[in-house]
């Protein structure tokens, strides 16, 4: 998914809040490696300088999973030898009976959905997004050798919702592969307001030019327009932005994106429906970019998709747990 248009703003400065997003580049004398750094002043790592809920863990399965091709051209979802959750399960949790995030409830939105491309004219009808209208959803991108994004978000929501269940959350998802396209982006929006969910966030892969790196957390920018109210949630949504940007890069040694957001790790948008339309926090991740090679070996290694929904998790309970 591709993040350029007329509602992108560069991260503006700031005045110094509880919560300070840092980024830096660290020579690692040991290894001569180059290694990316952000952390949260506050609330982002124990009191021994190890993240906050680090036991939110699963073994790191091995990459290099067998694949099959879909009639898309894309790819069916990880075997389970790749280390993915196995059978599908249900799109929402039923509550653990303990835990540090009991009483919680978090929606994960796997971006677009792998039928969507059997149901282009469905997906192009436009929705009402508060600023203006835009298409109800798209096929997503892809790696040059054909791994989807749609397969790649649902394998991570997978993932994170093992993470999430396991510290006592109740985990839904906006779709589960279990609905032949969409939801459309109001319906996304709608089905975290619905849930009176603590947190939100839609997982995506980015289809942006070769060399393009990095990651990069898309915050909702302030908006009053139509059926869209932001106000809210801008503040908060950005807090629980810079937790898990922070959570993501030490899990997974990613950096922020080269290409926007200003090394920072994160960009405010006002032309995405599923933050305009947003009445809890919510923000969007762009894991990686899955047009260029380095990160597409990334993204396809179910190893590293574990890592990935491991930093997100840990974000998610980081913001919660305040």
């Amino acid at each position: 998914m591709s993040y350029t248009g007329p509602g992108f703003e560069p991260p503006q400065p700031r005045r110094p809040r509880r919560r300070v997003l840092t980024v830096a580049l660290a020579a690692l004398a040991s290894g001569g490696l180059l290694g990316w750094g952000v952390y949260a002043a506050v609330g982002g790592s124990g009191k021994d300088g190890t993240p906050e809920g680090a036991s939110v863990s699963a073994s790191g399965p091995a990459s290099g999973a067998t694949r099959t091709p879909s009639p898309s051209g894309g790819s069916t979802s990880p075997s389970a030898g790749d280390g993915g959750p196995g059978a599908t399960s249900p799109s929402a949790s039923a509550p653990a009976a303990s835990g540090a995030l009991k009483g919680k409830v978090v929606v994960i939105d796997p971006g677009h959905n792998p039928g969507n491309f059997r149901h282009t004219s469905e997906i192009n009808r436009q929705v009402d997004i508060g600023t203006n209208r835009k298409e109800c959803d798209t096929t997503g991108t892809s790696t040059d050798d054909g791994y989807a994004e749609a397969e790649f978000t649902l394998d991570v929501a997978h993932r994170m919702r093992t993470l999430l269940e396991a510290r006592g959350a109740t985990v839904k998802l906006t779709q589960d592969d279990d609905r032949p396209f969409g939801p459309c982006i109001d319906e996304r929006a709608r089905i975290g307001n619905d849930a009176q969910a603590d947190a939100v966030v839609s997982l995506h892969a980015d289809g942006s030019g070769t060399g393009n790196r990095g990651f990069h957390v898309i915050l909702p920018g302030t908006v009053r327009s139509g059926a869209a109210d932001t106000r809210a949630i801008v503040g908060p949504s950005r807090d629980l932005g810079e937790r898990i940007a922070g959570h993501f890069v030490r899990a997974t040694g990613s950096a922020p994106s080269n290409y926007t957001g200003g090394g920072t790790g994160l960009v405010t948008r006002k032309d995405l429906g599923g933050l305009n339309l947003s009445t809890v926090p919510k923000v969007f991740i762009e894991c990686g970019n899955m047009r260029d090679s380095k990160d597409a070996a990334l993204l396809t290694s179910g190893a590293w998709r574990q890592k990935a929904a491991r930093g997100i998790s840990d974000g998610i309970v980081s913001f919660l747990r305040g």
